[in-house]
């Protein structure tokens, strides 16, 4: 496809206007900035791929964070069975700087949800952090809206109790 062809299709280019908010909702799966980057390329392959399975009228975004979110568990599942050793390596652990408060605090904010279970880190992040609504959200996780408001109340209580908060 010539780069004409590319840039007057209004589909991929608003594909390419979403993936700052693929990369955001990709950090919720992956601690790695490179891993992260991994699924969002793969899920702008599959979209791209799939362009032609997209029903117009429905909101693009939900369909792409969809495919995330199915690419990032299937992924789990392999490796999950193929999975080398039983703990993750320390050595993906990032260096604080003990002189940045704010630094440690954002750490701490950060350790708080990834230790969070996969579907209420999910959401939080969905609503609390990409501002998506409850009912993208429910489309987005295949759940029931009352279920998106209850993972989000639960997450943000374990949040605050994780830092000492509540």
């Amino acid at each position: 496809m010539s780069e004409t062809q590319w840039s007057c299709d209004p589909a991929r280019a608003d594909i390419v206007k979403l993936i700052p908010a693929l990369r955001a909702f990709a950090r919720t799966f992956c601690r790695n900035a490179s891993d992260a980057d991994d699924l969002v390329q793969e899920t702008l392959m599959k979209a791209l791929g799939n362009l032609d399975k997209f029903e117009p009228g429905t909101k693009l975004k939900s369909w792409l964070f969809t495919i995330m979110r199915n690419t990032f568990y299937t992924r789990a599942k392999v490796l999950g069975r193929e999975a080398p050793g039983l703990e993750e390596c320390v050595s993906g652990d990032s260096p604080m700087d003990a002189t940045q408060e704010i630094q440690m605090r954002a750490k701490e904010v950060q350790h708080a949800l990834y230790r969070l279970p996969p579907h209420y880190r999910e959401v939080l992040t969905l609503v609390a952090i990409l501002g998506e609504s409850y009912e993208a959200a429910a489309e987005i996780c295949d759940c029931a809206v009352g279920t998106v408001k209850s993972r989000l109340n639960r997450a943000r209580h374990q949040i605050l109790q994780e830092l000492g908060e509540e």
